[in-house]
């Protein structure tokens, strides 16, 4: 039988009131060494039975010691030399014994504070869930097949069209426009009239063309309108820039609605469910109706993109899946597919190129991270095939077959100048881009510096993909292209010969097409395409180049934000080889042309500072007194301050357009109000408010010299790549597990390499050792 007096069975409730039934740390005469030890083993926590009864913590707190008594001491200190030792020590001894008591009673009342996790929104909540999901360890599809189960919600259609009834004028007098007709006005009304569409002598033409004669189907045969140049959008111009103001004035707890009703949609159509596994949707909004703009001069811009309704939309999900309700009411899917050997969610035809146009999963889903990752192994395999390559077609660009010798001079062009292939075009439906095997003689300038014989400079200008321009003077007689036998000046004479009795407007290679070449390519290494030569060229390009500032002296003195430098360099090489381009802002030159300001500011207050110090070391009292201070701006940051409250009010209160027009006003000046704060800040944070001492005046010397060098670096650094495109090579031709293997080995935060966008969709390479190599050895990876 088991001992009676063990606590064993007792409850944590009576366990409490045990203790007040004897003075505090007294034990009972009776108690048993088995009871001693049941309590030595179950030392039950108090502080958590008192939580779950609701009691006062401070019943088990040990007694303060009393207060007369402290009274007493500090009486009887005033008595002899003996005593008053004597009631020092006892008081000290109390204060100890006091703490102690103290210590432990706060240690059984407060328990361990717990760490709180980072709050985080439903969003962030799934995202992390999602990253859960390693699809690298996964087990694969049947062969030939995506997905085995697929389920999602459809696509998201903007809303119906919301009449503003402002009218356009034609020839001076208003027009009455039904609401459709209105859309269409207000797509061209929306259009800046000095961007890159309208503002360009070379498009505006395009796009006024073909906005007018859409325009004109849409409002019939027999309407006053007929000629743009009596067209006048200026009202609904006007209307639109209101709006803007509108919108600017929008309150915090608008804004916040805003999100929630966006978050509504992404979260019903945001996601998909494919093998038990939560992805998320890339574009689940279906593209809106708009005046087309395209890229570059093309010749189908100002043409009207149609509203797509439900009916046009084909639905591909899993037999198993429920087919999801289409979202307008009174309109129904188009079809309703289960193909599980394709990727697409959703899928339509847009009205103006007749081109199909698909929902898909985003970035970061599994299916396009699986598809990455193929593609980079298979560049990998070219590093192990690319010297029999090489030789095959350097042997052919001397054959006496003219149509052999043009297959060789392609394939040189693809390697080694980054071309894609090309093809033909119907320029009335599509814009002139050109590739390798659609140039034409026009796109060819010999000796364009006109330096006379033993010249082999071409310079090579055309419209490339997404008619961004390729203008690049190539010397096939430096030693780039004819070190190591790369047979530059016999490529130089091939282009002659190809050249040679043609025409402007005649094809380079007149017995070569993209079938061909494509053919030619798949001969030589299966799934060997001109992409996956520029895919090989980009990380090749990138690995070397890393590898040899890493071999540099003084590497490893570098910081990080230095070494970042040196890897923008190399990617810049890259963006250059794939002719990766954009067009300059007008943000962009801003920033610019602030920062020169800025920098210039940085070395005028350089000056100022070695003037102070030379002040300070010779130590005129008259040339000190004029030495200048930092005069207090607390008047211009209230100033600024109150106008930014005022504007918040200002907003908050807003009901009606005028209003909000107000407060949006109001909210500008106060911005530059606090523009004015900061330049001023800016303009004197080199002084002191009092006379500094040569010491202070030292370091800021030596700290202005760290300030100006970084300037000038990140000056640098944004004016070589304005016109560069650094992205377009990370995301689409640079394996990234050459950018993770480099940051491990030189310890660089991946943050400054890769954004967010990219970590993610790049998770699956985050794993590789500092080691890693870009060689045909990854390629059995598959």
């Amino acid at each position: 039988m088991a001992d009676s007096s063990s606590e064993d069975d007792i409850p944590l409730g009576q366990l409490k009131a045990k203790p007040a039934a004897r003075p505090d740390g007294a034990a009972s005469s009776s108690a048993s060494p088995s009871t001693a030890r049941a309590r030595k083993r179950h030392n039950p926590n108090y502080a958590e039975a008192s939580d779950a009864d609701g009691d006062d913590d401070d019943d088990f707190a040990p007694s303060p010691p009393p207060k007369k008594k402290k009274k007493k001491v500090k009486k009887e200190s005033n008595g002899s030399s003996s005593s008053t030792k004597k009631a020092k020590k006892e008081k000290n001894g109390g204060k100890k014994k006091a703490a102690a008591k103290k210590k432990s009673a706060s240690s059984a009342k407060k328990p361990a504070a717990k760490k709180e996790l980072k709050k985080m929104d439903k969003a962030e909540r799934i995202s992390h869930a999602m990253q859960a999901y390693l699809w690298w360890n996964a087990d694969n599809p049947p062969k030939g097949c995506q997905w085995v189960k697929m389920e999602h919600a459809g696509v998201s259609f903007p809303e119906a069209y919301k009449p503003h009834g402002v009218k356009m004028l034609y020839d001076g007098e208003e027009v009455e426009l039904t609401p459709v007709e209105e859309e269409a006005a207000t797509f061209f009304a929306g259009m800046d009239p000095e961007g890159m569409h309208l503002g360009n002598p070379k498009t505006a033409p395009i796009f006024i063309k073909n906005f007018m004669a859409d325009f004109k189907a849409v409002l019939g045969k027999g309407h006053v309108i007929k000629k743009f140049d009596k067209c006048d959008f200026g009202p609904i111009r006007r209307h639109l820039e209101e709006q803007k103001m509108v919108k600017k004035a929008t309150s915090d707890a608008e804004r916040k609605r805003n999100k929630d009703a966006k978050n509504v949609t992404m979260f019903r159509f945001g996601y998909s469910l494919v093998d038990g596994h939560l992805e998320k949707v890339g574009n689940y909004n279906m593209e809106p109706p708009s005046a087309f703009r395209g890229r570059g001069e093309h010749p189908k811009m100002g043409k009207l993109k149609q509203r797509v309704a439900p009916e046009q939309v084909m639905i591909n999900v899993s037999e198993c899946a429920p087919v999801p309700r289409c979202p307008v009411p009174g309109h129904a899917w188009g079809e309703a597919r289960h193909d599980p050997t394709v990727q697409w969610l959703c899928q339509w035809t847009e009205n103006i190129n007749q081109q199909n146009k698909y929902m898909q999963l985003a970035a970061q889903s599994s299916f396009k991270g699986k598809s990455d990752r193929s593609k980079y192994n298979k560049a990998a395999r070219l590093c192990g095939n690319i010297d029999k390559i090489r030789k095959d077609y350097r042997k052919n660009l001397k054959s006496k077959e003219h149509e052999v010798r043009q297959v060789a001079t392609a394939m040189w062009v693809i390697d080694r100048l980054a071309l894609r292939v090309g093809g033909e075009k119907d320029t009335e439906a599509e814009a002139d881009t050109v590739g390798c095997c659609s140039l034409r003689v026009e796109h060819l300038k010999f000796d364009p510096n006109n330096e006379g014989e033993g010249n082999m400079e071409i310079e090579l200008e055309f419209l490339g993909k997404d008619s961004m321009l390729f203008k690049q003077t190539i010397d096939f007689g430096s030693q780039l292209y004819t070190e190591n036998n790369g047979m530059g000046e016999q490529v130089f004479k091939n282009f002659q010969l190809f050249c040679k009795k043609k025409k402007p407007k005649d094809e380079v290679f007149d017995d070569l097409t993209p079938t061909i070449l494509n053919d030619h390519l798949k001969g030589i290494m299966e799934g060997l395409s001109a992409k996956v030569f520029r895919t090989y060229n980009a990380s090749k390009t990138l690995q070397d180049e890393l590898m040899k500032t890493e071999q540099t002296a003084g590497w490893k003195r570098l910081d990080a934000t230095e070494k970042t430098v040196e890897y923008n360099n190399a990617n810049r090489e890259v963006a250059i080889l794939c002719n990766h381009q954009k067009s300059v802002s007008k943000a962009q030159e801003a920033t610019l042309d602030n920062l020169g300001s800025k920098l210039e500011k940085l070395k005028s207050q350089k000056k100022t500072l070695k003037k102070i110090l030379k002040v300070l070391t010779e130590g005129k009292k008259d040339d000190i007194k004029k030495i200048p201070l930092k005069k207090d701006p607390a008047q211009l940051v209230e100033k600024a301050t109150k106008a930014l409250e005022k504007a918040k009010k200002m907003k908050d209160k807003a009901k009606t357009k005028e209003e909000k027009i107000a407060a949006t006003e109001q909210d500008e000046k106060a911005k530059l109000l606090k523009k004015q704060v900061a330049e001023v800040k800016f303009n004197e944070m080199h002084l002191w408010a009092t006379v500094p001492n040569k010491e202070q005046v030292t370091k800021k010397i030596i700290a202005w010299n760290e300030k100006i060098k970084k300037m000038e670096m990140n000056i640098k650094h944004k004016d070589d790549n304005k016109e560069v495109s650094l992205g377009t090579s990370k995301l689409n031709y640079m394996d990234p597990r050459i950018s993770v293997a480099w940051c491990k080995r030189n310890e660089v935060p991946i943050e400054k390499v890769f954004s967010k966008t990219m970590r993610d969709k790049f998770n699956w390479a985050m794993a590789v050792p500092p080691e890693w190599q870009f060689n045909e050895e990854i390629a059995k990876q598959g």
